[in-house]
């Protein structure tokens, strides 16, 4: 499970937002772009846990971004 998950609108020169949480005791960072691409800081995290953890960003930030407004 994701935890202690933040985000923060970049500048609108830099569209996007920064974002960071906690899975399984390992702090993950990047960068997610309007179009929905997510752009992974160190570390990355390993493919197989890759899919699982953009497909909750992607609803994280349907959530807070788009449905709170």
């Amino acid at each position: 499970m994701i935890s202690h998950f933040q985000y923060k609108e970049r500048n609108k020169d830099l569209a996007g937002w920064s974002f960071s949480f906690f899975y399984k005791k390992t702090r993950y960072s990047g960068l997610y772009h309007r179009n929905g691409e997510v752009e992974w800081y160190e570390p990355a995290p390993e493919n197989d846990k890759k899919e699982y953890l953009q497909s909750h960003l992607h609803e994280l930030m349907l959530f807070h971004v788009y449905e709170e407004k």
